[in-house]
């Protein structure tokens, strides 16, 4: 054999799947149980301000963290083909797909009998596809500028001024998330490594500590809106100064708390290392749980408004989360959440061996 043919095999032979990080799977997996069990205490917050407290702790690092984990496995986008077809058929089509099906879903449950099937008005949970769809569109960009993080902040906080921007397809808040997703962009390797350190693990506990104090402090003081990046100043009511100094404040806040969520994610392969790569289940089909049970009422016993039903809410949303995340779940809806669609793409294109997916 020649060495022109023998490079020309190698050449054809198909690349080995990129092994996956256990390290990202775990986050992945740990954070959607709490984008779940957040969403189980909604109900719960009226008359508690211990569950206010943790409902405002958990939303200032969850979607953060899932944010930034997702601009750091974005930072190879380069608008090619292949990449294109991934953004389509990974973010595109399940967004197409959940809208519609959340749409029908809140007219049966007669929460909103008459809203119109609008993919420009995102429902629920669908507002990240849209803002993830636009924030990776935008990665050549973010990697060309010299201050890519000063310039995302100050997006984010002229945003915050800026009520006309309305929401279609979420903008507002897709604009005022924007310096997370930049953030992770930012992000090498030797960064995870430095929060995974045994050091960081132990000042985390008196960090988050002292985070759930301030939180149960702030509970009659602030509006945790903020935490939700979704409304201008002026939509919340406050002076528009306001709303730079919250982005600012909010945006170290979670950062700190993402550092010590990292900080306490197992960097080895566990129980749920595999439920890793199913959370874009778990994100999108969590959300009809969470709407079934105030529709059937499970929240309307006394006995749910107490320490008990605290946590059993929160045991019943993990569990389900879990579960919809399996990969028996995952192979059911592929065709909805990853489908091939290689009909509909020229033969030229194909998507790289062993590429990963973002968070969720």
């Amino acid at each position: 054999m020649t060495r022109a043919t023998g490079t020309r095999e190698q050449d054809a032979a198909p690349r080995p799947a990129r092994q996956r990080d256990a390290f990202f799977d775990n986050a992945k997996y740990l954070a959607i149980v709490l984008v779940a069990v957040g969403h189980a205490w909604e109900p719960l917050r009226q008359g508690s301000r211990a569950v206010t407290a943790l409902y405002m702790l958990v939303y200032a690092f969850h979607m953060p963290a899932f944010i930034i984990v997702s601009g750091y496995f974005s930072r190879t986008f380069d608008g090619s083909p292949a990449r294109l077809k991934r953004l389509l058929t990974g973010l595109v089509v399940p967004y197409v797909v959940f809208e519609t099906a959340y749409t029908l879903f809140t007219r049966w449950t007669s929460q909103d009998p008459d809203r119109p099937v609008s993919l420009l008005d995102p429902l629920y949970l669908t507002w990240f596809l849209a803002a993830l769809f636009v924030w990776r569109l935008t990665t050549p960009l973010w990697r060309l500028v010299r201050w890519p993080l000063p310039l995302a902040l100050a997006v984010a906080m002229l945003a915050t001024t800026a009520p006309s921007i309305g929401h279609d397809l979420d903008l507002q808040r897709t604009l005022q998330f924007l310096p997370y997703f930049v953030f992770g962009l930012l992000l090498r390797p030797e960064h995870f490594r430095l929060v995974r350190r045994r050091a960081v693990r132990i000042l985390a506990v008196p960090v988050a500590a002292c985070a759930l104090a301030v939180a149960y402090w702030a509970v009659p003081r602030m509006d945790y809106a903020w935490f939700f990046h979704a409304d201008s100043a002026p939509e919340l009511g406050v002076p528009l100064w306001y709303g730079p100094v919250m982005t600012l404040a909010a945006f170290g806040c979670s950062l700190v708390l993402v550092g010590c969520f990292l900080a306490w994610v197992p960097g080895r392969r566990t129980w749920f290392t595999v439920l890793g790569a199913g959370t874009l289940c778990g994100y999108l089909l969590h959300g009809f749980v969470a709407q079934a049970a105030k529709h059937w009422g499970w929240y309307e016993p006394a006995w749910v408004r107490g320490p008990a039903g605290v946590v059993a809410a929160t045991l019943v949303a993990g569990v389900a989360v879990t579960a919809l995340c399996t990969p028996s779940v995952r192979r059911v809806f592929r065709p909805v959440t990853e489908p091939g669609m290689a009909w509909a793409f020229r033969g030229t294109v194909a998507t790289r061996t062993g590429s990963r997916r973002a968070a969720p």
